[in-house]
């Protein structure tokens, strides 16, 4: 079992990651101090898995644990669910002095976490992450939220957990394609912080895919610690953290314009990368022999490298209305080499862009 701390002051927290240690969960909460009374927060596919096993460890380190289940998937992060989950909390009489666990993936750590930094203005909530990305990523760092019909992750707040509970195992129950999803997010760390730790991923692709729980809790580990790092110095997204958006430019885009759920998350952040790479490449802050090992290792993750066809006027209307051009110059993260970035202002996005579309895209398109 390996523990690290997110440093902010008294809102500092652990996060433990080890292989087969849900058990351990009620007595790593009892550690923190966390609330008797425990609203433990999931859907019916994870419910199904290890709600049992999460009540279980929960009682019988002597806290009072009872589910509240919501639906599953990102079509319900919303307001309607956020009110169906206070309805329940408020039926149910949890007050000031309970807590809420928040069991699953993303979505639910999301939303869960919301409720916690708004119900009755704020109770403590502990995550415990079910799939790699939530693991590695949306856990790991206070970003909590809803979606609203107008866009996504736009009502929420920073709100920090009291305590991040993170099982390998539970990623053997994952879909193979979402848990390679995850793995992009793992790649993004390397490239953006950590040449040592891309070498690994290089090394360790094939124990990684074979979901092999040394390799797991290693890469876990490693990518907690960059992003609790990086929150340390940026819990608010004011300037350095940033520079996790690495991929997401041109990912962002091709998520919306395939159709959201057409492409996992983490696939389009992917083939955003391998894109990022080339302009740093074209720009000269990276070479090309930095180009193709960020290609070449997303391959060997069996993830997608190639964006999807659509016309270069297509990809940056999509990118100004994701606000990413501003008065015709965009802002992107771009990697220095491998294991370092920089913000980049891309001035003149229509003469940079199409020609990377036409090398990096499924199929070129007039």
């Amino acid at each position: 079992m390996k523990t690290l701390t997110v440093g902010l002051g008294e809102r500092s927290y652990p996060i433990t990651i080890g292989s087969g240690i849900l058990p351990a969960l009620g007595e790593s909460l009892r550690a923190v101090a966390f609330p008797r009374k425990v609203a433990v927060v999931t859907n019916p596919t994870v419910s199904a898995l290890y709600g049992a096993a999460v009540l279980d460890t929960l009682r019988e380190a002597g806290f009072h644990a009872a589910q509240i289940s919501v639906p599953d998937g990102e079509a319900f992060k919303n307001l309607d669910t956020l009110n169906t989950l206070f309805d329940e909390l408020i039926a149910r009489g949890y007050d000031r002095g309970s807590g809420i666990l928040a069991l699953g993936g993303g979505v639910i750590g999301d939303l869960a976490g919301f409720a916690a930094a708004v119900y009755l203005r704020g109770i403590p909530f502990a995550q415990v992450p079910t799939t790699l990305l939530s693991q590695v990523d949306s856990s790991v760092g206070g970003k909590t939220g809803v979606n609203h019909r107008l866009g996504k992750n736009l009502i929420g707040a920073f709100y920090q957990p009291r305590h991040v509970h993170i099982d390998v195992n539970t990623l053997s129950t994952l879909p193979p394609r979402e848990f390679r999803s995850g793995l992009a997010e793992v790649v993004k760390y390397g490239v953006v912080r950590d040449a040592d730790f891309f070498a690994w991923l290089e090394r360790e692709h094939a124990a990684l895919l074979a979901l092999e729980a040394p390799a797991l809790v290693e890469a876990v580990r490693i990518s907690c610690q960059i992003k609790a790092d990086i929150v340390e110095i940026d819990e608010k997204e004011g300037g350095l953290r940033a520079i996790l958006n690495y991929g997401h430019t041109l990912g962002h885009a091709a998520e919306l314009l395939a159709g959201y759920g057409t492409l996992r998350h983490g696939e389009a952040v992917a083939m955003g990368m391998v894109a990022a790479a080339a302009i740093a490449a074209d720009l000269g802050l990276a070479s090309e022999p930095d180009r193709l090992r960020i290609e070449d290792l997303l391959r060997a993750l069996d993830l997608p490298v190639r964006l999807p066809a659509f016309a270069p006027a297509v990809y940056l209307d999509a990118l100004t209305r994701d606000k990413k051009v501003k008065e015709g110059v965009l802002q992107m993260v771009l990697n220095r080499g491998i294991g370092d970035c920089v913000l980049h202002s891309v001035a003149h996005p229509d003469r940079i862009i199409p020609p990377i579309l036409e090398k990096y895209c499924e199929k070129a398109t007039a």
